[in-house]
């Protein structure tokens, strides 16, 4: 095994860890019946701030692991297939 393997798959695991953890942290978008009746309005304090909410920042940053998880897929699958 060549040490670029080793170091994209350990980044590999690594990044798949932090994935789980923090979509295992995050809240469930349900509304329930409520939500459903009232279409959920975002005219609230709350939906007009909603971006700089702990649970929007920790949205964005699972976005941005699975794009560098795809990238790291990606990635490794090409260098296996062209230096093996």
């Amino acid at each position: 095994m060549a040490l670029y393997e080793i170091i994209l798959g350990v980044l590999l695991i690594i990044v798949s860890v932090f994935i789980v953890v923090f979509v295992m942290l995050q809240e469930s978008k349900q509304q329930g019946l409520s939500g459903a009746i009232a279409g959920g309005s975002s005219d609230t304090f709350f939906g007009k701030n909603k971006g700089r909410t702990r649970e929007a920042k920790m949205a964005r940053l699972t976005k941005y692991l699975a794009i560098v998880f795809f990238v790291l897929v990606l990635g490794t699958s090409l260098l296996l297939a062209f230096f093996r």
